[in-house]
């Protein structure tokens, strides 16, 4: 991922904003706001003939340091693009990237009705560690979230 990637990367965020299901965010970030909160070395595209298609990154879960090897990971994919396991692979290639950088457990926030992305996730080693519910609302309607994470077999064990 580069800095030149971002309007495909902020057109696909609102694509995901569109479907409801994806963040609670109502407007995509401007890349200032993005770049400062998603880590620079866990950033991976998935391209196409036309460009960038799809996109993950990781942001740290806090900045206590103790938790250093801890991260919350997003994926979103253009509406286009959807249905060709540009998301698995880009999760599969995350977990990948991760791991290299010394990362031990990733977790996921996802919303209860997105049950393609949670079956993902489950299918990378991720597991369920509870449901966040009624933890915001958009649009007059409350999501539940489910919250997922991996713990890594490579670093830490």
């Amino acid at each position: 991922m580069a800095p030149t990637d971002w309007p495909a990367i902020h057109r696909i965020y609102e694509d995901g904003i569109a479907t409801g299901t994806a963040t609670l965010d109502t407007i995509a970030p401007s890349w200032m706001a993005w770049d400062s909160q998603h880590l620079a070395s866990c950033r991976v595209v998935a391209e196409d003939e036309d460009g960038v298609v799809a996109w993950a990154a990781l942001t740290p879960v806090t900045g206590r340091c103790a938790y250093g090897g801890v991260a919350e990971l997003s994926i979103y994919v253009a509406e286009d693009s959807r249905g060709k396991k540009l998301g698995r692979r880009l999760l599969e290639a995350l977990v990948e990237k991760s791991e290299a950088e010394g990362f031990w457990t990733l977790q996921a926030q996802i919303f209860e009705e997105n049950t393609v992305s949670i079956h993902i996730h489950e299918a990378a080693g991720f597991r369920v560690v509870g449901v966040r519910e009624r933890i915001g609302e958009v649009n007059g309607k409350w999501h539940n979230v489910v919250l997922m994470e991996r713990r890594s077999q490579v670093v830490g064990v």
